[in-house]
C-alpha cells in the first residue's frame, strides 16, 4: 500500500452508467478472495454479518483483495458505531451496514462512519491501518470523501419508512435484501411471493427517485439483468460458499450418472482447465 489514501472506485461508480456486479464473500480462508477478487467482479462484499469473519479476519482479507481490481464492501454485523470505526480503521472504505429500519438507525450510521464535522467518527489513526499509521499525509482531512456507506432495508418497517430512510445525508446506496424481507412480511423462503416483489418495485422506485444508488442479491442471471432494467445500480449475483458447493456437487454427479452423455460433458469440461495442470 502506498502512502497515498486509496481512491473509492466503488463509489465513483455509483454515478456512473454501467451496473456493477458483485460476488458475496463467505469462506474465511484469505485464498478464496484472492480467488474472487481476480475473477472479473466490479466488487466483492466481506460478510462479517452472517459469515465466520472476526475483526482480524475481515483485515486479512481487505490485505488480500487490495492489489487486485475489485473492489470490497464489508458487511458489518450490525450498526454498532464502535463496531463501524474499527472496521474502518483496518481499512474498509465501503461499509454495509444491515438492519437498517429507520431514518434515525440511518443517520446514526452517517454519524459513526464520518469524521467530523460530518459525523462523530472516534479519531485513532496512529492506530489505523487506513491511515498507514499516519503516513497518508492530512488523512483525517481526505478519510470523508473516501468513505461509501450503504445501508440495508430487510423488513416491513423499513419498507414503510423507505421514503425518510432515503432522504438520509450521508448515504451513498440502499441495498434490499429479498430473503429477510420476504420473512419480514409472512412468506419466508419465498422473496417470490407477489406482494414481496411488489414492496421490493416499490423500493427501487423510491430509492432511485430520492437519487440514492440501489442494490439486491439475486442469485437468478435472468431476474438480476431485469433488475438492472429497473435502475438498480450494484446486484450481488453469486456466493463463494454456494458456487463452490454447486460446483462440487455438479461433478460428482456428472462423474457418477450412467447417461452416456456424461462422458461428453465431463471431456468438455477438462479440455477448459486443462492448461491448469
Amino acid at each position: 500500500m502506498s502512502n497515498q489514501l486509496p481512491k473509492n472506485v466503488f463509489k465513483q461508480a455509483l454515478t456512473q452508467e454501467a451496473p456493477l456486479w458483485g460476488l458475496w464473500l463467505g469462506l474465511p480462508d484469505t485464498s478464496c478472495a484472492e480467488i474472487c477478487g481476480g475473477s472479473g467482479f466490479d466488487w466483492v462484499l466481506i460478510d462479517g454479518e452472517h459469515a465466520s469473519f472476526d475483526l482480524t479476519g475481515i483485515k486479512y482479507h481487505l490485505q488480500a483483495l487490495a492489489p487486485h481490481p475489485t473492489s470490497a464492501i464489508v458487511r458489518a454485523e450490525d450498526g454498532n458505531p464502535t463496531l463501524l470505526k474499527r472496521l474502518l480503521d483496518i481499512g474498509a472504505q465501503t461499509l454495509l451496514v444491515p438492519m437498517v429500519n429507520s431514518a434515525e438507525q440511518a443517520k446514526q450510521a452517517v454519524q459513526s462512519v464520518y469524521y467530523p464535522p460530518v459525523g462523530q467518527r472516534g479519531i485513532g489513526s496512529a492506530l489505523a491501518r487506513a491511515s498507514q499509521w499516519n503516513r497518508i499525509p492530512n488523512y483525517l482531512h481526505q478519510a470523508n470523501e473516501e468513505i461509501c456507506l450503504l445501508v440495508q432495508v430487510e423488513t416491513v418497517e423499513a419498507i414503510e419508512n423507505i421514503e425518510a430512510i432515503a432522504a438520509v445525508e450521508g448515504i451513498d446506496g440502499i441495498f434490499i435484501g429479498p430473503s429477510d424481507l420476504s420473512g419480514s412480511m409472512g412468506h419466508i423462503g419465498n422473496p417470490g411471493h407477489p406482494d414481496v416483489v411488489a414492496a421490493i418495485d416499490h423500493a427501487i422506485d423510491v430509492i432511485n427517485r430520492a437519487g440514492k444508488a440501489v442494490g439486491i442479491l439475486s442469485l437468478n442471471p435472468v431476474q438480476a439483468k431485469g433488475y438492472v432494467e429497473q435502475g438498480v445500480k450494484f446486484i450481488g449475483a453469486g456466493v463463494d460458499t454456494l458456487l463452490l458447493r454447486q460446483g462440487a456437487e455438479g461433478l460428482a454427479k456428472k462423474l457418477k450418472d450412467k447417461d452416456s452423455n456424461s462422458d461428453t460433458n465431463i471431456n468438455t469440461e477438462a479440455a477448459a482447465v486443462a492448461n491448469v495442470y
